[in-house]
């Protein structure tokens, strides 16, 4: 796993992963796992994610302050992730890589496509509560399976209507949670492993060289030009994983 030429594409990945996350505030694991994908199954660039995502995350999290307000009003979801997550877990090592790569390839396409129609919803305040654990069990389910934790939690949270801040602070929340989580599930799957450290720092310094570029790059271009090519990307990427893995 520690050869040049694979670590040469780890970086390449995740330096563009950082650049999108730096640009629209998301992305980074999408795009990693997505790509990722294209080489190896899904677990194992799952494997490889956590230590970048883990990282940018919590930082992601903790800025701006108020984390602990966030906490107040995302319990549930928070909550549902972790459950939804170990519950997948059992499963996890029974699974076939095709089967996950096709999962991986849908959750991408619906992804994209909420992306590309800019698909909103309102979450009531009486029904937050169990809305957000049936969310949050579902985000932990699909984040086992794929290793992408954006949907359904990130259109619930976007649905939770925080203002621009508190949104991205509130996303960074959420993704720490659900990479704990997967990091953890990926432990008893015995997909952690010593020889993906490697891969997993040079991951780190990749996503965080992207981070920056993509800032930059957010203060000089059009953000909603760069989103509809992202999501474009993103389905044609969903669709070729999806069949490729039915074929």
């Amino acid at each position: 796993m520690d050869s040049l030429p694979m670590l040469a594409v780890v970086a390449a990945v995740f330096v563009l992963a950082g650049f999108v996350k730096g640009m629209i505030g998301m992305g980074l694991p999408t795009v990693a796992i997505g790509l990722l994908g294209l080489l190896m199954t899904p677990a194992r660039a799952a494997a490889i994610l956590v230590v970048p995502s883990l990282v940018t995350n919590v930082w992601q999290a903790l800025a701006g302050g108020g984390a602990l307000t966030l906490v107040r009003r995302l319990w549930p979801l928070l909550l549902g992730i972790c459950i939804g997550t170990f519950v997948g877990a059992l499963w996890l090592p029974k699974g076939s890589s095709r089967q996950a790569t096709v999962w991986l390839g849908v959750a991408l396409a619906l992804y994209a496509g909420l992306g590309l129609f800019n698909i909103h919803f309102k979450v009531p305040p009486r029904h937050a509560t169990w809305l957000g654990l049936v969310m949050g069990g579902l985000t932990g389910a699909i984040t086992v399976a794929t290793g992408v934790f954006v949907l359904p939690g990130v259109p619930y949270i976007q649905a939770l209507e925080f203002d621009r801040h508190r949104l991205v602070q509130a996303l960074g929340l959420s993704f720490t949670v659900s990479t704990f989580t997967l990091a953890l599930a990926l432990l008893h799957a015995g997909e952690l492993r010593l020889s993906l450290a490697g891969a997993s720092l040079t991951a780190l310094a990749a996503a965080l060289f992207g981070m920056v570029l993509g800032q930059i790059a957010r203060g000089r271009a059009q953000p909603q030009t760069f989103r509809l090519w992202f999501f474009l990307g993103l389905l044609a990427l969903g669709l070729h994983l999806a069949l490729r893995g039915l074929l």
